[in-house]
């Protein structure tokens, strides 16, 4: 049986509602954040963080990669869109933004004094990250002008936005000028397979 394990609202929440949505045999292990520094967890993940995959000795760690594979083998299920090939790379364009650019933002939002020493100094790269963090929303919000979804249909990448979004809402970053956020947040959030995972992670 797959294992993945994760820490209630991280980005480990996108991988959780894929294996919802493939409805794959899977244990959901819960880990709590001075868990992830074990022995035992950096045996499997030497970066100590989530999400890591695991199907017996065998483990996967990054979110594209855990994607790529949960998509490779459910193929029919289409996490990233129904489309062909170019919406799909669309999808996944999205996907990298989140993950990489977007996700990297908020590490300046959650721990500003890990990148300087002084409180004052990282009150000031909170703020600017947060200013970088509306910005990249704007994307997202000018994406969704004429359509519910990122591509025009919920994809994995729309999950990674959401999970963001619950991050933005958690630090009272001012979002009311966007206007398609709320709309898309609660859509993604009445999905099936999100519904489960936020159950299952403690966030209902």
């Amino acid at each position: 049986m797959l294992k993945l394990y994760y820490m209630p609202g991280a980005c480990s929440l996108v991988p959780h509602v894929a294996l919802e949505w493939v409805k794959a045999d899977f244990e959901a292990v819960k880990m709590a954040h001075d868990e992830l520094k074990t022995p035992e967890f950096l045996a499997l993940n030497p970066l100590g963080s989530v999400p890591v995959l695991q199907d017996g000795d065998w483990t996967l760690t990054q979110n594209m990669a855990i994607l790529d594979f949960i998509d490779t083998q459910y193929p029919e299920v289409k996490l990233f869109g129904k489309g062909g090939v170019r919406q799909q790379a669309k999808a996944r364009q999205w996907l990298a933004f989140a993950n990489a650019d977007f996700h990297s933002a908020f590490a300046y939002v959650f721990y500003p004094n890990r990148f300087i020493e002084g409180e004052g100094e990282g009150a000031q790269i909170r703020a600017r990250a947060m200013l970088q963090v509306s910005d990249y929303f704007g994307l997202v919000n000018e994406a969704l002008q004429n359509q519910d979804y990122l591509i025009g249909e919920l994809s994995m990448a729309d999950v990674y936005v959401y999970v963001l979004l619950r991050w933005a809402k958690a630090f009272n970053i001012d979002l009311n000028h966007l206007n398609k956020l709320e709309g898309f947040y609660q859509r993604v959030e009445a999905d099936e397979g999100v519904q489960k995972a936020l159950e299952t992670q403690g966030l209902l």
